[in-house]
């Protein structure tokens, strides 16, 4: 028994130090969660319930040169309620007075918001959604409701904004405007101005608080942000809308009569290199055209005819031969090393001068005056391109430029037909926008510029930074070549092949293009053509030049040369830049007051001159007059349309010093 006794206190004693040995594990665990690893676990915890949320800043704006919206941000707001944050006496007492409100603002009935709400208190709902896609205009109105205006935590209120890109006038130079996106990889992505100047346009994202509420909702845990989002800065374009308006219509209409794959049109101011407007347009799968694709910028291809002005270039100026040196076109051909060169026109021109044989665009004409004049040293002429810069890109601020070709002797792409054929525009390639820059530089009296695309980038109205006309050649020739080339360019309207063009009310010049493409492909049979315009307007003082490339018109009634499928749309544009012109009569009276204006100005006065402690009533006021006198009083205005103000996203009465910023809607 003794023995017995003994065994079992053994036992006990065992299972007593094995308890002992459990309960130091579990005190030697406590504190190493509490003391070692305690802020690990507590920061884990707050994580999954606490977190940092980024609020994306606005994007700057996109002005044209005239001052109109070409892409802004727009806030736009969805609200969810929060049932459990406000107290039941706050709940009862607003709830009838929200509904209402709610029902007046989104349309369904008051009874309807009554029930969702009082449901949403009984299920202690979280996360009920209210509206999606408010203006900021709406918000601020929403915030304001009953219970709402108690504050997020108190009313329950639980906002998400996100920023929608508009473009205020459409689909007009879309492509040139450009985006910013993300693809479905995580990379961002972008074109256009959007994309390029976007270190300027995207501001710095801000980061609010929320506490998780459910699964995968969160909620803001005070009203005001961890780090308030900074806008980014504005881009001044130099596209005028008016003129942009015209040469997009013009291409647009050009190429849905001739039915053509695609094209492109830029109007270029001559001085500066400012592009005023520039439309590439190509064919949906439905028959309509849209902007996908830069081709003015991107696609590099063989000019053609309009590639003759460097022909000229190089023979006047290296003192060659005159321009009254005398060409045989034997009968519209000539052959070298067994390939043909013809004229458009069956039976060539006989017996015509070189400044005729531009005119007329003759292939026989220039050719032979090329290779007779470079054939021992064709360097001397394919240096003469280089010096002009046509061998390289432009150096555009926008991805994806073209690449332009020019064969080099003694490189492995020169060949005996290589001089013949640069002569009248094959063998070389080159994008629409550089032809336009050489044609360019003869306008501008032999100074070739940089096109411009955005002039300066602007705070409000702090300018950040400006971009000045960029020189990529002083001097392309000489005033005497340059005086020569100006009357061929403008005899080519007068008499030449674009004679159709040709108008007594307004001074054209430029020359005409058509190239034949994929005529090497499938024995010709997938052969088709572009046509072109190169030019500037008047010719007395150049002011504009501008460029029409249309790819794949209809051949059908063999009606698909430059001058008859692109060189209206050119002198369409040059028409309505000179015609639609505000008249310039003399305008009598001109100190006469106008009784209208005047009762205008002095209530403005009378606005400024007082009331300077609360927030006027802006309604119904010039949207510049608001926002000069807004300005005054030391409130950042944002500006949303254009005319007079419709909204204001305060309202009247409210004291100066409580507002920073506000927004106004102009109609």
């Amino acid at each position: 028994m003794a023995v017995e006794d003994k065994q079992i206190s053994y036992r006990i004693y065992l299972v007593a130090f094995g308890i002992f040995l459990m309960a130091c594990a579990v005190v030697f665990k406590i504190t190493k969660i509490q003391w070692v690893e305690g802020e690990h676990y507590r920061k884990l915890a707050k994580e999954k319930s606490v977190k940092n949320f980024v609020i994306p800043a606005n994007k700057g704006n996109i002005y044209s040169a005239d001052g109109s919206l070409l892409a802004t941000s727009i806030p736009n707001y969805t609200v969810r309620f929060d049932a459990v944050a406000p107290k039941s006496e706050d709940f009862k007492k607003n709830v009838k007075a929200l509904s209402d409100s709610l029902s007046v603002m989104l349309g369904k009935p008051s009874s309807y918001y009554h029930a969702e709400l009082r449901k949403a208190k009984a299920n202690n709902n979280r996360y009920l959604l209210l509206a999606r896609d408010l203006s900021y205009t709406e918000y601020m109105r929403l915030k304001s409701f009953p219970l709402f205006n108690l504050g997020a935590y108190k009313g329950g209120l639980i906002t998400e904004q996100k920023t929608v890109r508009e473009h205020p006038i459409g689909k007009i130079a879309e492509r040139t405007i450009g985006y910013e996106r993300i693809l479905p990889n995580g990379e961002l992505d972008g074109k256009g101005i959007e994309w390029s100047f976007r270190k300027y346009l995207n501001g710095k994202d801000g980061k609010i608080l929320k506490q998780k509420i459910a699964k995968g909702q969160w909620k803001p845990i005070r009203d005001v942000n961890e780090v308030d989002p900074q806008d980014g800065y504005d881009v001044i374009s130099t596209i005028d809308v008016y003129i942009q308006d015209i040469a997009h219509h013009a291409l647009l209409k050009q190429l849905q009569d001739y039915g053509a794959d695609h094209g492109c049109v830029v109007v270029m101011e001559t001085q500066t290199g400012n592009v005023k407007a520039i439309s590439n347009l190509g064919k949906a799968e439905d028959g309509s055209y849209y902007e996908t694709v830069n081709y003015a910028i991107t696609e590099s291809h063989e000019p053609g005819s309009t590639f003759k002005l460097v022909d000229l270039i190089a023979l006047l100026d290296d003192n060659k031969v005159d321009t009254s040196k005398v060409y045989d076109t034997n009968g519209g051909i000539i052959t070298y090393y067994g390939r043909k060169v013809r004229d458009s026109h069956e039976g060539g021109y006989g017996k015509i001068s070189l400044a005729r044989g531009f005119e007329v665009s003759s292939n026989t004409v220039m050719v032979q005056a090329v290779y007779e004049n470079y054939k021992n040293n064709p360097k001397e002429f394919v240096d003469r391109i280089d010096a002009m810069g046509l061998n390289k890109p432009l150096g555009l601020p926008f991805k994806g430029e073209g690449k332009p070709f020019i064969p080099q002797p003694g490189e492995n792409t020169w060949s005996g037909i290589a001089l013949p054929w640069m002569a009248y525009g094959y063998g070389v390639s080159v994008t629409p926008l550089q032809t336009l820059t050489l044609y360019n530089a003869i306008a501008n009296n032999g100074k070739m510029v940089k096109p411009k695309f955005v002039s300066e980038i602007k705070e409000w109205n702090k300018v950040i930074k400006k971009y000045n006309t960029e020189v990529i050649n002083p001097k392309i020739c000489s005033d005497q070549t340059i005086k020569k080339l100006k009357a061929i360019l403008g005899n080519v309207v007068k008499r030449g092949t674009a004679s159709k063009l040709y108008s007594k009310d307004f001074s054209m010049a430029g020359k005409t293009g058509t190239a034949a493409a994929n005529y090497g492909s499938n024995g010709g049979a997938d052969k088709y053509y572009i046509s072109s315009f190169a030019g500037f307007f008047p010719v007395e003082n150049p002011k504009y030049s501008c460029i029409v490339v249309v790819h794949k018109p209809n051949t059908s009634n063999n009606n698909y040369y430059g001058a008859d499928v692109a060189g209206p749309v050119f002198k369409r544009i040059a028409q309505k830049i000179f015609t639609d012109a505000p008249s310039t009569n003399e305008i009598k009276s001109l100190n006469k007051k106008v009784l209208k204006q005047e009762k205008a100005y002095q209530d403005y006065y009378s606005m400024i001159s007082s009331n300077k402690k609360t927030l006027p009533n802006l309604k119904g006021m010039p949207g510049m007059d608001a926002v000069a006198l807004l300005e005054n009083m030391k409130i950042k205005v944002k500006v949303i349309g254009a005319g007079k103000v419709k909204k204001q996203s305060i309202q009247p009465g409210e004291s100066l010093e409580k507002i920073k910023s506000i927004t106004l809607e102009l109609s």
